[in-house]
């Protein structure tokens, strides 16, 4: 496995200067947002569509440095009643320069409509009331199935996979939706990014996401919450309080480490049961903690990964006896 960095983490840096604190604390690679839900501060996305020079400019900034470019991030709703067809042209544009800069992944989310004739997306989170049902129904079979079974056909053709996140507000939202997701629009072009720390505030077992997903997981961000119990026991977890004010939340992202009271060990077994399912790829480290410095929570990250991530290829067979 190897270490990497969601450049956005640093937004504030001008793209040589993140690019040199991944090798400052000894990142193998970097991701790069190209919008949508992203500011874009290091990609300029219709320069990279048009132009041969800026994308050799681009991914000369990372090569030279002794990264590599292990994916785009095109997060959005590509779905959204509204304004889903801007964000649709944002994430197909992003796999078209993922493929001339022969990059093998862009993450993504998976959307969420609306109800038929909704302006607004609409998340459903219980089976009752009976429309409910009726509106699921709608957004996947009529809306989500369609859309990611012709945007899977885009990719393969341009050969990048796409990493899927399970978030809340999103139609793909846990392990099971992941999986329908992949079961419709096919699994050799559409699996999971892995980022623990949406599901963890909903409450899941991360080894056994891990468990469930195998295979299909494509990528990896690693990113961690804490739970504020005078918070939580009073309201439970779903929160509309805004990130901006994280101790009034139920729970806040947090760095790596400073969320569970195993801390490091947490983050070693997560390591564990990806190589155990067969996972060799990048972590990438997402800061998005409001009470740390950036540049400080990168850093951290790096150190607490560098001591529990798995470098070198199994090579333990049993004695001939």
């Amino acid at each position: 496995m190897k270490i990497g960095l969601l450049t956005d983490s640093v937004s504030h840096l001008p793209f040589d200067a993140a690019l040199d604190l991944a090798r400052t604390h000894g990142l193998s690679s970097v991701e790069v947002a190209t919008g949508n839900w992203s500011e874009s501060p290091h990609a300029d996305l219709p320069a990279l569509v048009s132009s041969d020079g800026a994308r050799e400019e681009f991914l000369g900034k990372i090569t030279s440095r002794g990264l590599t470019l292990s994916a785009l991030t095109a997060n959005g709703n590509q779905l959204h009643p509204v304004t889903g067809e801007r964000q649709a042209e944002v994430v197909r544009d992003t796999i078209t320069v993922a493929s001339a800069l022969g990059v093998p992944t862009v993450v993504l989310m998976s959307g969420l409509p609306g109800a038929e004739g909704d302006s607004s997306p609409n998340w459903i989170t219980t089976s009752w009331p009976p429309e409910n049902l009726d509106i699921l129904a709608y957004q996947w079979q009529e809306v989500a199935i369609p859309y990611w079974k012709e945007l899977a056909a885009f990719a393969r053709d341009a050969n990048v996979r796409l990493a899927v996140e399970a978030c809340g507000a999103q139609l793909v939202h846990n392990a099971s939706t992941l999986h329908r997701l992949i079961d419709s629009a096919g699994a050799d072009v559409v699996g999971a990014n892995l980022d623990p720390s949406h599901l963890m505030w909903m409450g899941a077992d991360i080894p056994a996401v891990i468990r469930s997903l195998g295979e299909s997981i494509f990528h990896v961000h690693a990113k961690d919450i804490r739970i504020n119990r005078w918070n939580a026991d009073n309201d439970g977890l779903l929160d509309t309080v805004p990130i901006t004010t994280p101790h009034d939340r139920a729970w806040n992202y947090v760095t790596l480490g400073l969320g569970h009271p195993d801390g490091q060990q947490f983050w070693a077994d997560f390591v564990y049961n990806l190589r155990s399912v067969g996972y060799d790829g990048t972590l990438n480290i997402e800061h998005e903690d409001a009470l740390v410095s950036s540049i400080e929570g990168v850093g951290r990250a790096a150190e607490l990964l560098n001591q529990v991530v798995l470098t070198e290829t199994p090579d333990w067979t049993p004695a001939r006896v």
